[in-house]
């Protein structure tokens, strides 16, 4: 059964090459580690919320924009061993002191899919 890691998070707009840039390194390790797919959003159309919205959830400042992303693995165990074996990997303290987001701003969850139709990029399973 696949597997994905979700994130949303705000990266300083004026920042965006470098942001797309270190995502997609970052984007490459994942996949060496086992990753399926990993998958980049840059927010166009993310409207403030009354009660609660992806800016409000991240705290988005007026510089920055939100980025919704995933990462698709081929179930549980092998994205166990998989962001085991990336936070272990000399590269990602270089990648991720560079990318132009604040972390603990970034709301974060692993899900299993139940319902995939069309072009999904998720296997059957």
């Amino acid at each position: 059964m696949t597997y994905v890691d979700g994130f949303v998070f705000a990266v300083l707009t004026a920042r965006r090459d470098d942001f797309r840039t270190q995502a997609q390194a970052l984007a490459d390790v994942f996949q060496e580690y086992g990753a399926l797919s990993v998958c980049e959003c840059w927010g166009v159309d993310v409207p403030d919320g009354e009660i609660t919205s992806f800016p409000m959830a991240v705290k988005k400042a007026q510089n920055e924009t939100v980025v919704f992303s995933w990462i698709v693995w081929p179930d549980k165990a092998t994205r166990d061993k998989g962001n085991a074996d990336v936070f272990e990997d000399p590269r990602m303290e270089q990648h991720f002191s560079a990318l132009p987001l604040d972390g603990k701003r970034m709301i974060f969850g692993g899900f299993e899919p139940i319902v995939a139709v069309g072009a999904t990029g998720f296997p059957p399973g």
